[in-house]
């Protein structure tokens, strides 16, 4: 696969046309539009798709088998920049897009397929950008979960409507190989011979969806005490520093390594495709490892696992479903966080334990 933050000019309109999908902002959305991709793979077996994403986003990109050349966006969060958008726009046009389908629901993203001349544009209506989308699908109320969401619009608008439709869809997928894994293994220390559990503490979205750092650290007792040989591995963005290193704080002894904001993503990615289970909040990593088909426990408190479930072969989502819950704030409005708090390491364990090798 190519990468690059401008098109390559060596890439002009052939007889082969190709397609355009832009990125959500978020990994998790990134991930769980993956499923679309292999749809329109599906519907056009030789046409070449490219992935317009922001840089933080790309890597999830790159470990997609359908994605031909990932794009990195040169635009600043927030900032319309027209003029960039139209020169951009222009580099597009010479590739010879026959179609593009935008995932975000802002007008900004809507322009650069528009101003690049591509005659069929996907997406939702969204920021009202009739004209800049001539195929326009709606979003129905209650929300679809994120999967069917990006999915339908591989089909006719409002064509996914029924249950028995977004069972049949394919479940999102990633792949890294084993070189890439030896790699990241050997540079941060961690034995490839033993079982390595991955630990995702932190959240973007806000303190409320975090399991508390105490029963991230309890957990890890326990899988110490199962098995000493068990490398337990803390994943996460520089923001998720304090999180994880309260994490590691709490454990005695044992081979714990705190890598929050010391890998890139696509080293993360990596680790988690070495992990023989992952315990994950609501969060990018969580459906990292679900799409790299890991064992993997989701928690969730705040927001509704049925929107965003993990699709592993083997996975657990645990919510309390308490009646305040979800609330989908970022911070808990009763002060008191007991949907994840009264989600206790013991009720974790029992969905753990099951899911890993015997010792």
């Amino acid at each position: 696969m190519k990468d690059s933050v401008l098109p390559d000019k060596n890439v002009t309109a052939g007889s082969v046309p190709r397609t355009l999908v832009i990125s959500p902002n978020w990994i998790g959305d990134a991930v769980m539009a993956q499923p679309l991709l292999q749809l329109l793979r599906a519907a056009h077996p030789q046409r070449p798709i490219d992935v317009l994403a922001p840089p933080a986003v790309s890597p999830v990109w790159r470990q997609m088998a359908e994605v031909d050349q990932v794009l990195e966006t040169p635009f600043r969060h927030g900032a319309l920049q027209l003029r960039e958008r139209w020169k951009y726009a222009r580099l597009l046009r010479r590739r010879g897009y026959a179609d593009a389908y935008v995932l975000p629901n802002t007008i900004k993203y809507a322009l650069i397929p528009w101003l690049a001349g591509i005659k069929r544009r996907v997406g939702y209506k969204g920021e009202s950008r009739h004209g800049l989308i001539n195929v326009m699908h709606h979003d129905e109320t209650p929300p679809r979960p994120m999967v069917a969401f990006y999915a339908a619009l591989a089909t006719a608008p409002q064509a996914l409507q029924d249950a028995a439709r977004r069972a049949a869809l394919p479940k999102p997928r990633m792949a890294v190989g084993a070189q890439q894994i030896a790699e990241v293994l050997r540079r941060h220390g961690i034995d490839p011979a033993r079982p390595l559990v991955a630990f995702a503490p932190g959240a973007e979205f806000g303190g409320a969806k975090r399991w508390p750092a105490a029963h991230f650290a309890g957990l890890a007792q326990a899988l110490l005490a199962r098995d000493g040989a068990t490398q337990i591995a803390l994943l996460g963005s520089p923001k998720d520093q304090p999180a994880c290193a309260e994490v590691a704080a709490g454990v005695a002894g044992g081979a714990l390594f705190n890598l929050a904001g010391s890998t890139s993503l696509a080293e993360a990615i990596a680790l988690i495709a070495a992990s023989a289970a992952v315990v994950a909040n609501d969060s990018g990593l969580l459906h990292i490892a679900s799409a790299l088909n890991r064992p993997v426990v989701a928690l969730y408190g705040p927001t509704d696992p049925d929107h965003a479930p993990p699709f592993s072969d083997m996975a657990a989502a645990l919510s309390l479903r308490l009646a305040c819950a979800p609330c989908k704030q970022r911070e808990c409005p009763l002060g008191h966080q007991d949907c994840m708090v009264k989600l206790t390491p013991e009720l974790v364990w029992r969905s753990l334990q099951p899911m890993l090798p015997l010792g």
